[in-house]
């Protein structure tokens, strides 16, 4: 699917998922390494930290947000969430894509 004409090319997806609270501070985190663009979704499920069940605003909830960077950027940010990882319910991970962006 590659060739040198094509608009597509090789990113890294990172996908995290972690407690509410932490939204302003991953926002934050990728915009300082230039992050274009990112998608927020509410979502639910169990974990090391128990169950997440989004059952009121704000409490008890996870967020997910992806985002297709560089695998240097990728790497940054990877760790910049680790200093949170210790604090608060927090996953993340990437897959290589291709893509364009």
């Amino acid at each position: 699917m590659s060739n040198s004409a094509s608009p597509i090319k090789p990113a890294v997806l990172i996908t995290i998922i972690g407690e509410t609270v932490l939204k302003d501070r991953i926002v934050k985190l990728l915009k300082s390494h230039n992050v274009s663009g990112y998608t927020i979704s509410q979502v639910q499920g169990e974990g090391g930290h128990g169950r997440r069940l989004s059952d009121l605003a704000g409490y008890n909830t996870n967020i997910e947000i992806k985002t297709i960077v560089s695998l240097e950027v990728s790497d940054a940010i990877l760790s910049g969430l680790k200093e949170e990882q210790g604090n608060h319910a927090l996953i993340a991970f990437r897959h290589n894509v291709e893509a364009f962006y």
